[in-house]
């Protein structure tokens, strides 16, 4: 699983405008992680994430988009674990 989690990760931060991202389990601890992301995020993403799904319960869980200036932070639930994509837009 490890090699997999590491692909994935790595075609993830190789997309355009991406700065970093990581993969965090539901104890909110950092699975991986790859690009300029700080690792603390992990918790806090998969907080906002679990807050967010308390909104729509009966839905597939919500995708997050936080705006600050030029970044975007992306924030995502699938199952078990919850991702984090950093974004810089170019200009």
């Amino acid at each position: 699983m490890e090699q997999h989690l590491d692909k994935v990760l790595k075609e993830i931060v190789q997309q355009p405008d991406t700065v970093g991202c990581l993969i965090a389990n539901r104890q909110g601890l950092c699975l991986g992680a790859k690009g300029k992301i700080n690792l603390n995020m992990s918790g806090i993403g998969m907080a906002i994430s679990e807050q967010a799904c308390k909104l729509e319960p009966n839905q597939n869980p919500p995708t997050i988009v936080l705006y600050s200036g030029n970044k975007r932070c992306i924030i995502q639930k699938d199952g078990e674990v919850t991702g984090v994509i950093y974004k810089q837009s170019a200009h």
